[in-house]
């Protein structure tokens, strides 16, 4: 990958013509010639014994090497993976069932009776999740993508000399045990010492990753229970519908309404979990195929994106262990490019930076010199572990000490900065050299880039390149639409593009440091898969929390949603985005489709006559020519990519920044697709008027076009940063971060789903990234009420799942799951009215259910009984401990009366009239005390729905207990009912309690109101009891009234 560099902060702005650089260092781009490869396995197609190029199939000429051939031969379907021809034999190579016995030369009698054939065995080819090959290639710009399992023989010279001969023996014995177990080899064959080199060829085909399906004693049990609690419920409702409790009817009818929309919202949370995987990935296996020894590193280059909009709310030292730990990934330096978004244009941020680059020339090297976990010094240094276990190195302890006392000095520098940050100046802020910041106007300024590292001269102190580190603030002017988080991505997008242009994207929140050093690695084990990766719009890990009370008192970890809900919907098309902790594909963010699996035809004979084959078969060709004829210019900038990506990055004659140019590489392409695909109206109608990214967009797998120069890299960038370059394109609206939606994370993985992208979910035994979350009440609150309010806009907007994306290539089921993150929010209408009816029943004396019969009463305990065994049968297969699973059901219930229910009134606002609801930036916690934001009570408006539904349902226990006592002992039976679910409520809302109660020194609030409605029992027993009072024995005797 090209890389260009500049020393000295870049401001400008593109609309009022300004710009200032100080210029920088350059390095020349590299490139690397590209080979005649493999389709199927990605290696070079090697020569025959005559010197001729190896063709497998003489029909179409697909480029196909020997080994896969002979595989597909032997293994497979025996047909051409483009025209599905039937593959012939060649000479030399070993006769299968259906050769034409003819062909067979005496020659190769030897060739039939090979006593030792382990290639042949052993060779193992992963096709497609789908079963089907892809005839699609990525085409090369300086990387050659190997299929999943297909490397080499030659590729593993030198392998050997890396273990010594102990090592390789044990290597290559487990080796052959995992054979004997899969019945590949027997047990008495395969023991020449000069087979090893073909074990370990085998092996090395093998996929760079595997489903690893629930063990189906876990999961059967688990959907015979769903279907079963499906067949009870519409029993039960039958029961509800047609029994209806007259002597309270509005009660009755208000609790049919909730119950039914209760199991709707369970139907729609419930499915899409119907077929959860796991997958498994071997990074030896990656870093066999492409850091071959000797050879150019072939892994392929990332851009990692860190957003922040305010400091003071997101402090500094939070977002620079995020940076440093980016930078100390276990990844090709040079492949790794991190930029930073600071979209309230803070000097904090600028200088805090400065300082962050400063630091990692003395913690990156000390990282990877003795592989340390996590790589962010904050939290490496806070560990209460043994930090010596698995050390070896006699200087670790004195180099640790002394990078320890670095930190230090280092984080008293950054509050050093924040402190002065307090208090702005009146003239407003200055840089270093006495010129004013350009950002002193937050909402008024131009566009910023900083370099700070990745140049030759910004060395670690031990001489080795860094990755580079860029600093980027997007241009604002009044009377712009700016979208927040999401317009500030789109500008990372583009700026990345012009100055790296990494194919992959991983995308970070400031507080979300990398806590596994491979997990770049996790992800192109599926990235780089020549199969599948081409599919994957992107690749999405689980968040994991730092900072968190044991009980997890609010869910912050949300451990359902991570370990049980996501892995059902990676078994169907993959998770939904959440908006961190994912790495993209960054030609699925330019809006363009996935490519397109050729369906081999089905079989067919010739005994029908010719009228039977149209009739049948006419229609469908039909429709399927329709189909291309429509698809034409919806995917056209698909096919333009795939042409264009395969010319254009062999073109290299010089700077291109004309899209004639372009068109020049379009020669021999019809005249329709030219006019059609390479129009410059629209290139730039889509992308914006930037030829140098709209060049960017065409080169599929990244690296900067040859010639260019620093100067006009930067000059470019700083133009597709200003405000106005999104104006009449496609941006946030086809292409990259989508608006609409203060959830803008839930929009775009949409939006990629509907176009036939997949996503793959990533869970490492290592978290790969780990964040904060808000511990307090209140905050945790407004952090749902966020969400949910995205939610409610989605559903109001065009983009709603309901009604969005139908005859696109959107899976039912994962409709479904869409359907169920968009819905959720209103579920709380009928969740408050439901808590409030035993309130209202307790104070009442009525109930909504008619007195049970024996029979009806089945109905309420199958329905119990199956909700209970869901959840019990749901833990054992997804592995999430009871304890989550019940704060989980106790949050929901918190969150639904709450905070769900203002996003829905907040989202009608907004939308039908026009009021704007802007939310808070949730603080991130830096307090040194652990966990002293648990108890911080913060009163919001947000607290008044729980809190009522507290009161109401507390009088109505003492008010019902009352009216039993009072009327004796035949009421104490329908009184158990009410409180049941009076019960329910206070029981779901105990982490509420606690949370108003404060600090836990104090005399606990959970205590005196629970001491208050003991008390008030206790006084109306006491009271009905009359201890005091004489007792008379006997009958009571009256004075008659009637004088007799």
């Amino acid at each position: 990958m090209a890389s260009n560099t500049m020393a000295g902060l870049v401001a400008g702005s593109h609309t009022r013509n300004e710009m200032h650089v100080l210029h920088g260092e350059q390095r020349p781009p590299t490139r690397q010639s590209v080979p005649k490869l493999c389709r199927v396995c990605g290696d070079e197609i090697g020569v025959k014994a005559d010197g001729e190029l190896f063709v497998a199939c003489h029909e179409c000429g697909f480029p196909v090497c020997k080994p896969c051939y002979e595989y597909e031969r032997s293994e497979g379907n025996q047909c051409c993976p483009q025209c599905n021809t039937r593959y012939k034999r060649h000479k030399g190579c070993a006769r299968v069932a259906g050769d034409d016995e003819g062909s067979l030369d005496g020659d190769d009698f030897n060739d039939e009776f090979q006593i030792k054939n382990t290639r042949d065995q052993q060779n193992v080819f992963a096709p497609s999740e789908n079963g089907d090959y892809n005839p699609q290639q990525w085409h090369a710009n300086g990387q050659a993508f190997s299929a999943a399992g297909s490397v080499a023989g030659k590729d593993f010279e030198g392998e050997k000399d890396i273990y010594n001969n102990d090592e390789w023996k044990d290597r290559v014995e487990k080796w052959k045990t995992r054979q004997e177990k899969k019945g590949l080899i027997s047990k008495d064959g395969g023991n020449d010492p000069g087979d090893d080199d073909d074990f370990l060829l085998a092996e090395a085909r093998q996929p760079l990753w595997r489903k690893v399906p629930i063990a189906s004693s876990k999961i059967s049990p688990y959907r015979i229970v769903i279907v079963l609690r499906l067949v009870i419920l519409a029993f039960f409702f039958r029961f509800r519908i047609l029994t209806p409790a007259y002597d309270a009817f509005p009660l009755w009818l208000i609790s049919v309404i909730c119950e039914i929309w209760f199991a709707f919202s369970w139907i729609l949370d419930q499915f899409p979990k119907w077929q959860p995987i796991n997958r498994e990935t071997y990074l030896e296996r990656l870093s066999m195929r492409f850091e071959r020894e000797g050879e150019p590193n072939r892994l392929s280059p990332v851009d990692v994106f860190v957003s922040t909009v305010d400091p003071l709310k997101e402090p500094p030292i939070i977002t620079a262990n995020t940076v440093l730990s980016i930078l100390s990934l276990d990844y090709p330096v040079e492949k790794v490019s991190c930029y930073v978004s600071d979209d309230g244009a803070s000097m904090l941020l600028f200088d805090s930076l400065a300082e962050t680059a400063e630091f990692a020339r003395r913690w990156v090297p000390f990282c990877k010199k003795h592989s340390i976990e996590p790589r962010a010094p904050e939290f490496y240094f806070s560990q209460k572990i043994d930090y010596l276990k698995d050390k070896v190195d006699p200087s670790f302890v004195k180099e640790r000490r002394a990078m320890k006392r670095e930190y230090e000095e280092f984080k008293v520098r950054i509050n050093a900065l924040v402190a002065k940050a307090q208090k702005k100046p009146e003239e407003g802020w200055t840089m270093q050299d006495g010129t004013p910041w350009p950002g002193n106007i937050t909402r008024d300024h131009p566009g910023m880039i900083q370099v700070y590292l990745g140049s030759e001269g910004a060395l670690d102190v031990e001489g080795k390149e860094l990755p580079r580190l860029v600093y980027v603030s997007r241009e604002k002017r009044p009377g712009y639409q700016h979208h927040k988080k999401a317009g500030a991505m789109n500008a990372l997008i583009r700026v990345s593009a012009v100055l790296t242009n990494a194919p992959f994207m991983l995308n970070l929140d400031c507080d979300h440091y990398i806590n596994n050093s491979k997990a770049a690695r996790e992800a192109m084990c599926f990235l780089m898969d020549p199969q599948l990766g081409k599919k994957l719009c992107y690749v999405q890990f689980p968040q994991r929390f730092d900072g968190i009370d044991l009980h997890d008192r609010y869910a912050n970890r949300n451990v359902v949603f991570f370990d049980i809900n996501m892995k059902g919907l990676d078994g169907i098309q993959g998770p939904v985005y959440v908006g961190t902790g994912c790495v993209f594909n960054r030609q699925a963010l330019y809006g363009y489709d996935p490519p397109v699996s050729e369906k081999r035809p089905k079989m067919t004979c010739d005994c029908w006559p010719s009228w039977c084959c149209c009739c049948c078969g006419g229609s469908r060709k039909s429709k399927s020519k329709k189909k291309v004829e429509r698809g034409l210019l919806g995917g056209v900038y698909s096919k333009k990519k795939k042409m264009m990506g395969k010319n254009y990055s062999r073109k290299g004659s010089g700077p291109v920044f004309d899209l004639e140019e372009i068109e020049e590489g379009l020669e021999g392409y019809d005249e329709l697709e030219k006019s059609s695909l390479m129009s410059q109206k629209n290139f730039e109608k889509r992308f914006g008027q930037s030829p140098v990214f709209i060049t960017s967009t065409l080169m599929e797998d990244g690296g900067l076009p040859e010639g260019t120069n620093s100067t006009a890299l930067i000059k470019e960038a700083i133009h597709v940063i200003s405000c106005g370059y999104e104006e009449k394109t496609e941006w946030g609206k086809e292409i990259g971060w989508i608006y609409g939606s203060v959830t803008e994370d839930i929009l775009t993985g949409f939006k990629m789903h509907c176009r036939g992208w997949k996503s793959v979910y990533c869970m490492p035994k290592r978290a790969a990234f780990k964040g904060s979350a808000p511990i307090n009440l209140s905050d945790r609150l407004h952090q749902v009420l966020r969400w949910a309010l995205g939610s409610v806009e989605i559903f109001l907007s065009r983009h709603c799942p309901l009604w969005y994306g139908y005859g696109g290539k959107l899976k039912w089921l994962e409709r479904l799951a869409y359907i169920n993150t968009i819905v959720y929010p209103f579920t709380s209408i009928p969740l408050l009215a439901y808590c409030t009816i035993p309130a209202v029943c307790l104070l009442t004396g009525k109930f909504i259910i008619p007195t049970l019969t024996n029979f009806a009463s089945v109905w309420f305990m199958a329905l119990f009984l199956s909700i209970i065994v869901t959840g019990v049968l749901e833990l054992r297969w997804s592995g999430v401990s009871i304890q989550d699973w019940w704060r989980n059901e106790q949050f929901w219930v918190i969150g639904g009366v709450s905070a769900h229910l203002f996003a829905v009134f907040q989202g009608l606002l907004k939308v039908l009239a026009g009021v704007d609801t802007n939310f808070t930036v949730t603080s991130k916690a830096a307090d040194d005390a652990e966990f002293g934001d648990l108890y911080l009570f913060k009163w919001t408006t947000l607290l008044i729905p729980p809190t009522t539904l507290i009161i109401l349902n507390m009088v109505g226990v003492v008010a019902g207990v009352s009216d039993a006592i009072n009327n004796g002992y035949g009421s104490w039976g329908p009184l158990f009912g009410k409180l049941f679910f009076a019960f329910w409520v206070i029981v779901h809302l105990y982490p509420f309690l606690k949370g108003l109660m404060g600090r836990q020194n104090r005399t606990p609030t959970i205590v005196v109101l629970w001491s208050i409605l003991l008390a008030s029992i206790f006084s109306l027993v006491w009271v009905r009891i009359d201890p005091f009072l004489p007792k008379q024995t006997g009958p009571v005797l009256k004075q008659c009234g009637v004088e007799c």
